[in-house]
This record gives C-alpha cells, sequence and structure tokens, in this order.
C-alpha cells in the first residue's frame, strides 16, 4: 500500500514487537510512511510512553489489546488501533509447543484469544479443545488475572503448559516454572494492523483540513445598561476587539470577519485550530483579548460537514458558552465539548525529558551529523568515543537517555563471535527542541 503524503505512525510496546513491526514496516516500501516509536518494559505504562510521541503522530498501534485499552483509558489525541491475538498466531504456538516438546497442547491453559478462534484452531489441527483452559481478554482488569489463571492450573496438575500474549505474563511464569510460550501475532496480522494505523492516520489528516467556524461575542451583559451599540467608545471597542482578533487568529491562519453588532466570525481549519489550542485543551481568544480589553467575552466553536453547519453549530455553543469562562464546542450527532480558558485549564502537560538529557542528546546528534551518520544508532563503546567518557559512563548514559524518552533499546545483532554483543541504541533526534 502506497500513501501520497507523509503519514506518520507511533508504535508502542515491547522491544522485540517493537523491533518487528519496524522490520516488516520497510518491506511495506511505503515512502509515505513514518514510524516514531515507544517502547515499554510493562503493558500498564503504555499510556506514559504513548504520549511522550502525542504530538508527533497521525495515529498509533498498538502490539495488543491490553496496551491500547490502558493507553485509551488515559485518553489519546489521534486515532489508534492494535495488532489483534490469535488466528495463525494460535496455529503457530500450537505447533512450537509439540516439536519443541513444551507441552501437550490437549491440555494447555490459554489467554487472551476469543472461545471461537480456540475452537476453530483445535477443529483445524483435529484435536479436542475440552482439556484447554481459557481465559479470554475483556479489559486491563481481566490481563491482571492471567498469571494466577495460569499458575493455579499448573500447580494443580490441570495444565501441562501455558500460552499466554502478556510479555510480563509471560517472564513471570517462567519464573515460577511453569511451561510458557508466549503467542505471537504472524506477520501477515501485523501488516493488516499497521495498514490499518496507516489508513487511520490518512484520514486523520484529512479531518485535521476540515473547516471549522468560531463565533466570538460580546455579551449583552457586558455593556453597560440602556447602550447603544452606536456609540462611540462601543465603535472603539469593537475596533479594538477586531485587531486583537486579528492578531491571535493569524498564527492559525483564520479570516476574521464582523457577523453582526456584538460578534465576530473567525473561520480556520481543525489542524490550526488544535495547534493554536494545544489540542483543544485551551479556548482560543477568550483569556487574553477579555484581559487586554476589559471585556468578558463568549466563544463557540463549531464543527460540521459544510459551512453552513459549522456556523449554526458556533451559533449553538457559543449559546452554550453565555454566562461562563470556559468556550464550547458543538460538532455533529449531538457532540459536545466544553474548553476552558487558559486559566482556568486543569490539564496536566505530558512531563519534558531532563533539559541535561536533551543536552547530551543533541551533542551526540551533531557529531554523528558531523560524521555522516544518519542513521543515529549507537552502542555504548560509541558513545563513550563521541562523549570522550569511560566505557561504563557511556552505558549509564545511554540507560539515562532511555528513561528519559530520548533513545529507545534495539535487540543486539546476531553475531558468530563469543560473548555478549554490544546492545544497539537509536536516538530519537527528533525529540531535540528546535
Amino acid at each position: 500500500m502506497a500513501t501520497h503524503e507523509q503519514v506518520t505512525v507511533g508504535v508502542v510496546g515491547a522491544e522485540q514487537i517493537v523491533h518487528r513491526i519496524m522490520n516488516l514496516a520497510r518491506e511495506l516500501d511505503n515512502p509515505g510512511l513514518r514510524l516514531v516509536t515507544a517502547v515499554y518494559a510493562d503493558e500498564h505504562d503504555a499510556q506514559e510512553q504513548a504520549s511522550r510521541i502525542a504530538s508527533r503522530v497521525d495515529s498509533f498501534l498498538f502490539a495488543g489489546p491490553l496496551p491500547y485499552d490502558v493507553a485509551v483509558a488515559g485518553g489519546l489525541p489521534v486515532p489508534a488501533t492494535y495488532v489483534p491475538s490469535g488466528g495463525p498466531a494460535l496455529f503457530s504456538t500450537l505447533l512450537r509447543g509439540v516439536l519443541e516438546k513444551v507441552f501437550d497442547p490437549s491440555r494447555i491453559s490459554v489467554d487472551t484469544v476469543s472461545r471461537r478462534d480456540l475452537k476453530h484452531v483445535y477443529e483445524e489441527v483435529g484435536l479436542s479443545a475440552s482439556g484447554v483452559r481459557l481465559k479470554e481478554y475483556t479489559g486491563p482488569e481481566s490481563a491482571e488475572k492471567f498469571l494466577d489463571f495460569h499458575r493455579s492450573l499448573y500447580q494443580r496438575g490441570r495444565t501441562t503448559g501455558a500460552v499466554t500474549t502478556v510479555p510480563t505474563v509471560d517472564v513471570a511464569l517462567r519464573k515460577t516454572g511453569v511451561p510458557t510460550l508466549r503467542m505471537t501475532p504472524s506477520s501477515m496480522t501485523i501488516r493488516q494492523a499497521l495498514t490499518t494505523a496507516i489508513l487511520m492516520g490518512s484520514g486523520a489528516k484529512l479531518e485535521e483540513s476540515r473547516i471549522v467556524t468560531m463565533i466570538v461575542r460580546v455579551p449583552a451583559a457586558s455593556l453597560p445598561a440602556h447602550a447603544s451599540a452606536s456609540a462611540y467608545w462601543y465603535q472603539e471597542l469593537r475596533l479594538s476587539l477586531h485587531r486583537e482578533l486579528l492578531r491571535d487568529a493569524r498564527p492559525m491562519d483564520a479570516a476574521v470577519v464582523p457577523r453582526d453588532e456584538h460578534s465576530f466570525l473567525i473561520v480556520t481549519t481543525m489542524g490550526s485550530l488544535r495547534l493554536a489550542t494545544d489540542n483543544l485543551s485551551m479556548a482560543p481568544f477568550l483569556d487574553r483579548i477579555s484581559e487586554e480589553l476589559g471585556v468578558r467575552l463568549e466563544v463557540g466553536i463549531g464543527l460540521g460537514s459544510s459551512t453552513r453547519e459549522a456556523e449554526v453549530n458556533a451559533q449553538s455553543a457559543v449559546d452554550k458558552a453565555a454566562g461562563g469562562d470556559t468556550a464550547f464546542v458543538v460538532g455533529p450527532h449531538g457532540f459536545v465539548l466544553q474548553v476552558p480558558g487558559e486559566r482556568n485549564r486543569t490539564a496536566e502537560r505530558p512531563a519534558q525529558a531532563d533539559s541535561r538529557a536533551l543536552q547530551i542528546l543533541a551533542t551526540l546528534a551533531e557529531q554523528l551529523e558531523n560524521a555522516n551518520d544518519t542513521e543515529r544508532i549507537v552502542d555504548a563503546e560509541k558513545v563513550a568515543e563521541l562523549l570522550g567518557v569511560t566505557l561504563r559512563t557511556a552505558r549509564r548514559t545511554l540507560s539515562t537517555l532511555v528513561d528519559e524518552g530520548l533513545a529507545w533499546p534495539m535487540p543486539p545483532p546476531r553475531s558468530s563471535k563469543l560473548g555478549r554483543p554490544p546492545r544497539p541504541y537509536q536516538l530519537l533526534v527528533e525529540k531535540i527542541p528546535r
């Protein structure tokens, strides 16, 4: 599949699956596709890791349903999907179990897959599933019970081993001596999920170009009793308001036109509005202009499939904002969103990376660029050489960069040499502030 525009997909998962997705993405031969990765050690850190890269992606692809649900519960600003479990993956896992003599596939415990998938797979291979114990995935709370489910059945002699989709459960079961195989998605399943994420990202970019209409109104309550709209002081106020609206509208490429004696119409695109309002987390115009002119304003934002529908919804939104210190967004199908002014904004910004770590990353990036190294992949020995430090300090530096989300560890390359091969790290130079 090819796209005619740049689409950036955020890949969130454990190290092994993220590396595999990146390798398969190269096979798509899609010059418009860019991947940004976020690696976690525990599935419950998915939302935190996703938030690190959220501002730079058009869509997310999560390694499975558990990290997807964890991240969605915390809120995501762009569409997301995940690599599904089951299907071909269960076939290959059962085959591995038999060939490697890990367990008897007729007496195992399995998690995550649906009962229907389990039944179909066992029918296909001609085995009875009557001795198989299944724990379906219904949400993050059910995944927390997977470990006890597998371990208890094995310790009571009910099963000969376990099949899990959750990396942390896999590790914990092995530590307790339970014969375990982790079910990993097939290449075909990953490609399909990646294609879905690309399509969702493309759709999101189209959504960003949709026309948005805003109404900024001076409420009657802000005017003196019996004041005339034709009074000189009010004409001065209108001129000042128009000037200040133009000033704030310019960065979002918006048009500002008078609508009536008390309001102005502002037209822009959803992408520009999101950028100017930090993804609709704070109301445009509300605080700065109100403070500058000494008059309270009402702001309504309308979305719609046509300019007319957007304006009608903007009128509804500004009516909802009457008398309050927040703006409202009204869209099709009953969509309503309340957006606070910046003074009342309570949402916390994502934690910024440590300034010292950013400085180190910038130094490494500069030296690699001087050496015409565009891949930005280093190991401890390379970092020690570039920074002029000991190998031990270089390893500690790389660990800090990973902790700050400024680099991610890659699987060691295959080597015929004795000893452990050096671990490479991908430097995320795009996180350096411009």
